[in-house]
């Protein structure tokens, strides 16, 4: 009983000291979102101040101003409450900064701010460089891997095929392959050159830079930005320039598929060419043999041209006899046909018997 006694008269009095009784709920939800809102602020100073602190002391781990609040019963906060008021005052006076420190802290932060974000984006800047080189030397490898892939189909899958056999001939892709190692080792010979110079040059880049630091003839960072934008506008010059030359390649490989295009109907006209001169040779050959023939037929034709005319004269000349007349000529042919025979006989015997004379003598 004295103990709820107590207590209850400790709650009298806490309510009686309580100095929020005084205001409205609508005024404390007030000064709520002010205390609030002042200790998001003071926690932002308070973070800024422990960056501040790491980067100048690097030995601190955390707040040095944090406190552990230890578990009480609500009468020890309450009295513990009415004693921090009397002590608030003093403590806050030994702890808080003043404004010339807060705005010394913001500033280097600031600074430092600045600097990081130089500094990511000169690294973003590198890297980006970077990540455009590694693309245009991929698209410049890619786009030689698809000229070497269109000139190996076009010379070995279908230029060295044996026509009799269906196969590629090996002799020509082992030559294809030895003119295309020729060919690198050429380009890395040329890198190797130019690599050796482009050194020689970085070389003496370091000796004149030295000896302008020797001199004091240093530059400053307006000369550094200077370079920058010459280096920037040279770098869109060289991408300007590569580009340029990357529509050229293309435009060389566009003429050198319809070149090599021209060059199979060249060689096909040639051949066509070559069969129509072998050809109008001997259709010639056959002119020569006709119009030689036409020559003798022509000759032969004027010559029966002639006998004809003569046949046609003979002809017109011709008077047929009378039936009598007639018939007295083929007696007379028949009479002297049958003279004609026997003395033909006579004669045989004469030349036997002459014979057999001129063997008995």
């Amino acid at each position: 009983m004295a103990d709820s006694e107590s207590i209850a008269a400790s709650s009298q009095m806490d309510n009686q000291d309580d100095p929020l009784n005084e205001y409205s709920s609508e005024e404390i939800d007030g000064m709520v979102k002010e205390l609030l809102t002042g200790n998001e602020v003071i926690e932002n100073e308070t973070l800024m101040f422990v960056k501040y602190l790491k980067r100048v002391d690097p030995n601190v781990t955390g707040a040095p101003f944090a406190v552990p609040v230890p578990s009480q019963s609500s009468h020890d906060t309450r009295v513990m409450r009415k004693r921090s008021r009397s002590k608030g005052s003093g403590v806050d006076k030994h702890l808080k900064l003043t404004a010339e420190q807060k705005c010394d802290i913001a500033q280097r932060e600031i600074e430092e701010l600045r600097e990081d974000i130089a500094k990511l984006k000169e690294d973003s800047e590198k890297k980006m460089d970077s990540f455009k080189a590694i693309i245009e030397e991929a698209d410049l490898r890619f786009s030689e891997l698809k000229k070497s892939s269109y000139e190996f189909e076009r010379d070995i899958v279908k230029g060295s095929v044996n026509t009799r056999i269906n196969r590629v001939i090996a002799e020509k892709v082992t030559r294809y392959f030895e003119d295309k190692q020729r060919a690198r080792d050429t380009l890395i010979e040329k890198l190797r050159l130019k690599n050796s110079t482009l050194k020689v040059q970085k070389k003496k880049l370091h000796l004149q830079l030295k000896q302008k630091e020797e001199m004091g003839e240093v530059l400053h960072e307006v000369d550094f930005q200077q370079l920058k934008i010459e280096n920037s506008q040279y770098l869109e010059k060289i991408d300007e320039r590569n580009q340029d030359l990357l529509r050229l390649k293309l435009m060389s490989g566009n003429t050198q598929q319809v070149l090599n295009s021209y060059k199979k109907k060249l060689q096909t006209l040639t051949l066509e060419s070559d069969r129509l001169h072998s050809e109008i040779t001997s259709r010639n050959d056959l002119l020569g043999k006709i119009d030689t023939e036409t020559e003798t037929v022509e000759a032969e034709r004027a010559k029966a041209e002639e006998v004809n005319r003569k046949l046609r004269q003979q002809l017109d000349d011709f008077r047929v006899p009378e039936v009598v007349e007639y018939v007295q000529e083929k007696a007379d042919l028949y009479e002297m046909n049958k003279t004609v025979k026997s003395w033909e006989r006579k004669v045989e015997i004469a030349e036997v018997f002459h014979f057999w004379n001129l063997k008995h003598r």
